[in-house]
């Protein structure tokens, strides 16, 4: 007997499931734009399409291409981030700016995961990243207001989001839920701690790895917990501590052991980001066998732009947890199918 077929989205029984969800959605949305607004922040669409959407290894966009009047053709993809955007902005005049914008990753599809998704990135010129610790907290209440809610949750955990957040550095986390010495023999020390490990993985597979079975899991019970001071290999956009070189001005945002946000001191130097990008698309090539081209015109750009610090927080996974749903699916008013 074959198994039966889940019901599409639009089936009305299972929209009217979902409809609480998404009237929560919307009354986050509001509330979120409406904090940006009274902190001076201004509201920016960025385009979609761009000639590199992004240079990460481990990211995967979907391509597609322009043709013009004369039939000519021009490879570009959809972002999988306005980030590049955002930052451009910030080189042509712009000192404090926040977007609600629709991103595409490919190979990604979960229950915390989907190809379409709604990505909050917000940007403050002359601001240290800490500054960015207050904003994830601040949101972080604004949502659970807005959807009535005393905790976020995620899979019978909590996580109380008018606490203040933990900070607790990488090293910290990977000696107190791994038992590791982030800086000694990484590779060595995961597989004494069990962890699996191959002949052929890079040092950055195995701090990943180490990550998601031993970390990850950890975070954000009871209340937030903010990740920081990853090391440099690790923050590809993001400038070092000028106190320890060996780390970076990189955080991420934890709640019931989900990540919700990713922010940092913004990498301004052209010429680091450029030997970055090369190291990320050369690791890519390796593990996936394809590389996006560089944007010459948002390294050019990258020259004027002022000291900054930037965040960007999934949407989606924020409604989630402010409501309790267990799918990315229940907030997305129409998911891919």
């Amino acid at each position: 007997m074959s198994p039966p077929t889940e019901s599409p989205w639009w089936d009305p029984g299972k929209h009217a499931d979902r409809a609480p969800f998404l009237a929560a959605r919307g009354r986050i949305t509001r509330a979120v734009r409406a904090w940006f607004e009274g902190e001076g922040l201004t509201e920016v669409e960025t385009a979609a399409l761009q000639v590199s959407p992004g240079n990460e290894a481990h990211l995967h966009a979907f391509a597609t291409e322009a043709v013009g009047p004369a039939g000519e053709r021009a490879p570009l993809y959809l972002h999988t981030s306005p980030e590049f955007a955002c930052k451009t902005l910030l080189a042509a005049g712009e000192t404090a700016i926040f977007t609600l914008a629709k991103v595409w990753r490919n190979r990604e599809r979960g229950p915390l995961h989907h190809p379409e998704f709604t990505m909050l990135e917000w940007y403050r010129a002359g601001a240290d990243y800490e500054r960015l610790m207050d904003d994830c907290a601040a949101l972080m209440r604004v949502a659970a207001q807005a959807a009535g809610a005393r905790a976020l949750t995620w899979r019978g955990r909590e996580a109380d989001p008018f606490a203040e957040p933990e900070r607790v550095t990488v090293a910290e986390a990977f000696d107190r839920h791994a038992g590791i010495d982030l800086f000694g023999d990484l590779p060595a020390q995961a597989k004494a701690a069990g962890i699996r490990t191959a002949g052929d993985d890079t040092w950055a597979d195995v701090f990943s790895r180490i990550i998601v079975e031993k970390v990850e899991p950890n975070l954000g019970h009871g209340r937030p917990t903010i990740l920081c001071e990853y090391p440099v290999s690790e923050a590809a956009l993001a400038r070092p501590k000028p106190d320890d070189p060996r780390v970076a001005e990189r955080f991420e945002l934890y709640a019931c052991g989900v990540e919700l946000a990713n922010c940092f001191g913004e990498l301004t130097d052209p010429v680091e980001q450029r030997v970055r990008f090369e190291a990320e698309m050369a690791e890519k090539q390796r593990l996936y066998g394809e590389r996006y081209p560089i944007d010459e015109d948002f390294l050019a750009a990258l020259a004027l732009m002022p000291p900054a610090s930037g965040g960007a927080l999934g949407l989606d996974r924020l409604v989630m947890l402010a409501t309790g749903a267990s799918r990315i699916e229940q907030v997305l008013w129409t998911p891919v199918a």
